[in-house]
């Protein structure tokens, strides 16, 4: 840890690279205006869409967004990501999501509804097996999107102890254990029919939790209860000020550090949302532009909000103005096919 304070803070990059993306693309962070510089680039895992970092900021975890659906993990101490073995299947397909979990690496996987986790050693490589899936089942009324379950994200809770998963195709949220490396489902949560929703945000006391649906261009406020594990929906607050012109599907939700504020990104109408927090309400402070073509996936990092845009093939970085919120447009730097931002600490 103290070799990745005295490099400075890195940003790592995911991207497709069926899609002409570079696969994970180090940059480095600026301090004090969080500005990107791209350091190098590593291609020897397919379509590296979703990463995560450990808590020492020593390993890097990606999926493999394939049919086969695999994980792998880099040691990322050195400028350049290096893949520490052979990537690990999860017995899924199409994973697009992945977290650490209680001692494993949970991975959402889109294409078969399931989710999985994979022990993770004590070096933090990751062991062949044995590994446990769950498998999702339920649809919804919005066709193609929802002829089946499609496991979005999947996540502790602030607490540790639950695993919180999103299934788009089947309309719910899913509350997981896992013990003695068995993954179970502690409870299922239905969510209003047709709303798809892909990814949900914690407020960081714990209280609230909120399910950014893409089929339909919202946030849903839950209530969140950790001593049992359970979601409670309360209101469904629209990402966008009006009807929006064309395509509009939501992806990334962030909170602030300090629960004030939370931003959302919305693909089709390239925009940031900003929420006030307002107890059991979000308030709808404004929008802006993206500064990009299709908002993949948003991170917030030291006062800075970062996007990956994907189909323009660039990530850019906003300040966040401390009154308000409103994310302001500071610079970017191109990366093809771009999917999704995660930053080290420093």
């Amino acid at each position: 840890m103290a070799d990745v304070g005295r490099r400075g803070r890195r940003a790592y990059i995911g991207s497709f690279t069926a899609a002409g993306g570079h696969g994970i693309t180090t940059a480095s962070v600026a301090e004090g205006s969080g500005a990107l510089t791209v350091l190098s680039a590593v291609n020897d895992l397919p379509d590296p869409a979703y990463l995560a970092l450990s808590p020492g900021g020593d390993t890097l975890y990606a999926v493999s967004e394939t049919a086969e659906g695999t994980v792998a993990a880099y040691r990322v101490t050195g400028e350049t990501p290096e893949l520490m073995r052979a990537p690990v299947p999860v017995g899924g397909s199409g994973p697009v999501h992945l977290s650490l979990f209680a001692g494993h690496l949970l991975t959402a996987n889109y294409g078969s509804g399931s989710v999985t986790a994979v022990p993770v050693r004590a070096d933090g490589t990751l062991a062949d097996g044995p590994s446990t899936v769950v498998q999702h089942s339920g649809s919804g009324p919005h066709t193609p999107r929802q002829q089946g379950p499609h496991a979005h994200q999947v996540q502790p809770d602030p607490t540790g102890r639950w695993a919180v998963s999103v299934d788009l195709g089947a309309d719910s949220v899913r509350v997981c254990t896992l013990t003695d490396g068995t993954l179970d489902v502690h409870r299922e949560i239905a969510l209003r029919p047709g709303s798809g929703p892909r990814h949900l945000a914690f407020h960081p006391k714990g209280r609230y939790a909120y399910v950014l649906n893409e089929l339909t261009p919202t946030v849903t406020v839950c209530h969140w209860d950790a001593d049992d594990g359970t979601l409670k929906p309360l209101t469904e607050v629209p990402v966008l000020p009006g009807a929006p012109a064309g395509d509009a599907f939501p992806s990334g939700i962030v909170t602030s550090p300090d629960g004030r504020f939370v931003w959302t990104a919305t693909r089709g109408e390239d925009v940031l949302s900003t929420f006030a927090v307002e107890g059991e309400e979000l308030r709808l402070v404004g929008t802006v532009t993206c500064a990009g073509h299709w908002p993949r996936a948003i991170t917030e990092a030291g006062g800075v909000l970062y996007v990956a845009n994907e189909r323009s093939g660039d990530v850019s970085w906003f300040a966040l103005d401390p009154d308000r919120g409103l994310p302001r447009y500071e610079g970017s730097i191109e990366v093809a096919a771009a999917s999704c931002v995660v930053i080290g600490a420093a």
